[in-house]
């Protein structure tokens, strides 16, 4: 889900979800492709070099707007490609001469205010991804646990953004804290793990997995809570204490059963899994 390609008409528009910023990144030679009408991705790729170099001369922000991210190409290898927000491909359009210039624009606003939607009706949210979970095959026992810990997780969000926590990469960081102090190893080595690369790490988490995690953040947020923590420094104590309490909950069922919590099993199809050896963590 984190980076299904998005479809205008016929064109499936590549992208990528952020999670430091929470936001969509899209794919900007496909948007190109789309307004010129080019037959191939050599073709926009062409077109949007020389666009660039134009609006740089210009002194335009909208390129210093798009940094690269590496996506799937058609030859099914990740490669790095310009990237943009749905804000600044809405100024990027005006750009260029187009008849596919206003349809693209309202698919880019219907993009944004689904998302809107969504803020103000989380449960439009949850519906979306409770049909996406279910065609991909996951039991309604584990969609439940998910929408459970995602509940933990945005309560213990909208208090680190009320005690001086900056969305993005300090929430990256606090999330980091206590994901490797519960599991042992950092959120990335747990994605290595699963074989994962742009996807969402909770959505291939195995029940067990997810309900301890809920359990580390429902313990710092409360924790933290407790201590009024504010700022980095304070909310950092509160996330290791908080991990701590879900490591050692863990560690008392590994040794009850025999069995690792923390897994490299997925939910990626037969021939995407990459599935390593875990070795047992501290």
């Amino acid at each position: 889900m984190l980076n299904q390609p998005a479809l205008f008409e016929t064109h499936a528009i590549r992208r990528v979800y952020d999670e430091k910023t929470e936001t969509w990144l899209f794919s900007v030679i496909d948007i190109i492709q789309v307004l010129t009408q080019q037959p191939d991705y050599q073709g926009a790729r062409k077109y949007w070099k020389v666009l660039k170099g134009r609006l740089a001369k210009e002194g335009s922000q909208l390129v210093t707007s798009c940094y690269q991210l590496k996506m799937t190409a058609d030859d099914g290898k990740q490669r790095l490609t310009d990237v943009a927000t749905a804000e600044t491909l809405l100024r990027l359009v005006q750009s260029v001469p187009s008849p596919k210039a206003e349809p693209i624009k309202l698919w880019l606003a219907k993009v944004g205010y689904e998302r809107m939607q969504e803020m103000s009706d989380p449960a439009l949210s949850l519906d979306r991804a409770r049909e996406t979970w279910l065609k991909h095959g996951r039991s309604e026992k584990w969609i439940q646990q998910r929408m459970t810990g995602q509940e933990t997780r945005n309560k213990l969000t909208d208090y680190w953004a009320n005690h001086d926590i900056k969305q993005g990469e300090e929430f990256a960081i606090l999330t980091n804290l206590i994901h490797q102090e519960w599991t042992g190893v950092s959120v990335k080595e747990h994605k290595t793990m699963k074989g994962l690369k742009t996807q969402n790490l909770r959505d291939h988490m195995s029940e067990a997995e997810l309900i301890f995690t809920a359990l580390a953040e429902l313990s710092t947020r409360q924790i933290a809570e407790t201590d009024a923590a504010t700022g980095m420094a304070e909310n950092a104590a509160a996330a290791g204490k908080g991990g701590t309490i879900a490591k050692q909950a863990r560690k008392a069922l590994e040794e009850k059963t025999g069995k690792s919590v923390v897994t490299g099993e997925n939910f990626l199809p037969p021939a995407k899994r990459a599935v390593r050896k875990v070795s047992k963590k501290p």
